[in-house]
């Protein structure tokens, strides 16, 4: 029997205190289940503005914290802490008022704090103090993107003999190596891990601080979050000039694919839904299309196969090679039910997309949680027609719901859907290649050529798919393999 681990969680945002994406999902869930293994999990994060202490309960521990800030000198912050929604997982808030008390987590307008820098120094740093402050000696710091991944560098410097913190070993997940923390040179001076790391194999790239780069190239272990993604990461197309970082590490990168949540995604439970439905009585599916019909005011029809998308509209997501797709999409008969928000110019297009054509092309503009589990209950089919996707939370989504995916095969997206084979009808849903206008046409019409031609293979891909689980009980025990490989490689065994 090994010997429970003391794991320390730091990250930038953690579902339900504040997200912007999947990085929050995976750190206010995934801690509760490696806690059900028998670790003491904690998880730290900023005290952002928009986290009501009074709404979540949150009660100020110990002193002030003081954080050591190079150049800067020395900032005193406060510290909070509460538990992860529904689970006894500790979460401490470090509250910084100048740094952290802000409407957004990253951005105003569209465009990063320009000390979003010192911010995230500060938090990373942060959470060593408050390790020491509380006395939690961690067997593992388990980090996320560039926004912490200046831990791992500091254990190995700074940190390196603290009786607390320096024998703790270090994981540092990627979940989308396109944001990477390029800086200015002088907040090596902020750092005050020494000029000598300002080099090409740790925080140098491109005469700037790279600090997902310092990460990699200090982190124990490193993880992505699919199979697919970490083999990507390692080519130009995918690895936004780290590649070749990332290729120097490939013995100590691991992909482990996100869970589900299937207490909230689920039609036989879904609140959210006109009618609840399962593999063994798919009836309710019927009325949840007719209801996402009525509300998204197109024609009420069973026999024309409706796609839904839900999805921020940015360049990630393919949502420029979708828009050149849309009117030989829009050739068949299908209708499409659009939600999501990004870039100015894809709401215009789309809105007008819709404005155009009432009959077969529905958006909302903006994120709606209902509406989202309405479409993915309602649609025939799933479109994620991404320019790369780490993980990809909505195509498992789509598939517990018997929404057939049809997705372009990168990261996520080809770990989790398998492609109709029509000689056996195994699969569960349509995979294309290239990202074009032509393979979105036909890998769509392929879909729509099934529904109308060959129901009996549409039920059985349905089956197929309603019956996948991806579950955090899985992900967790493979990140405690990790955890435990990380000890012994720190330990040097």
């Amino acid at each position: 029997m090994k010997k429970p681990l003391k794991i320390f969680i730091v990250a930038s945002e953690t579902a339900p205190f504040a997200k912007e994406g999947g990085l929050g999902d995976v750190v206010g869930t995934m801690p509760k289940y490696i806690k059900a293994l028998g670790h003491d999990i904690r998880i730290v994060m900023p005290r952002y503005y928009k986290i009501d202490k009074s709404a979540y309960n949150l009660k100020h521990i110990g002193g002030p914290l003081g954080v050591p800030m190079g150049i800067i000198g020395t900032l005193w912050g406060a510290v909070f802490e509460g538990k992860l929604h529904n689970s006894e997982v500790p979460v401490y808030f470090i509250e910084y008022e100048n740094f952290f008390g802000r409407d957004g987590l990253y951005t105003k307008d569209g465009e990063g704090y320009l000390d979003n820098d010192n911010r995230f120094v500060f938090l990373s740093r942060g959470a060593l103090e408050l390790a020491k402050m509380i006395s939690f000696k961690p067997d593992v710091i388990h980090v996320h993107d560039w926004q912490t991944a200046a831990i791992p560098v500091f254990i190995n410097t700074i940190y390196k003999n603290d009786p607390i913190v320096g024998g703790s070993a270090t994981i540092l997940t990627i979940h989308n190596i396109q944001h990477q923390g390029n800086f200015y040179e002088g907040l090596m001076d902020v750092l005050a891990v020494g000029w000598e790391h300002f080099n090409f194999l740790e925080l140098e790239a491109y005469n700037s601080v790279n600090l997902l780069k310092g990460g990699i190239y200090n982190a124990t272990l490193l993880t992505t979050v699919s199979k697919t993604y970490s083999k990507e990461i390692q080519t130009p197309e995918y690895g936004y000039r780290l590649e070749g970082v990332v290729k120097d590490r490939a013995n100590d990168l691991y992909g482990i694919l996100n869970g589900v949540d299937y207490d909230e995604w689920n039609p036989e439970t879904d609140k959210f839904i006109k009618a609840n439905y399962s593999e063994n009585d798919m009836s309710g599916k019927a009325m949840c299309k007719a209801d996402l019909q009525e509300l998204m005011k197109l024609p009420v029809r069973a026999d024309v196969p409706l796609i839904g998308i839900v999805s921020r509209l940015v360049y990630q997501k393919g949502i420029d090679v979708l828009a050149a797709s849309i009117y030989r999409l829009l050739d068949f008969d299908i209708q499409m039910v659009m939600l999501g928000s990004g870039e100015a110019w894809a709401h215009f297009f789309f809105g007008k997309i819709a404005y155009d054509n009432p009959q077969k092309f529905a958006v909302k503009i903006g994120y709606d949680n209902c509406l989202a589990h309405k479409i993915e209950a309602g649609a025939d089919f799933f479109l994620m027609p991404s320019r790369f996707e780490p993980c990809g939370l909505n195509q498992m989504f789509s598939l517990r719901y018997g929404t057939l995916p049809i997705v372009r095969a990168t990261g996520g997206l080809n770990d989790t859907v398998d492609n109709f084979d029509e000689q056996t009808n195994e699969g569960t849903g349509f995979k294309f290649y290239d990202l074009t206008p032509e393979a979105i046409v036909n890998t769509v019409g392929w879909a729509i050529h099934t529904f109308y031609n060959n129901k009996n293979a549409i039920n059985k891909l349905i089956q197929n798919a309603i019956s996948k689980r991806f579950t955090w009980d899985e992900s967790a025990k493979q990140y405690e393999e990790l955890y435990y490989l990380a000890v012994k490689r720190k330990k040097g065994k």
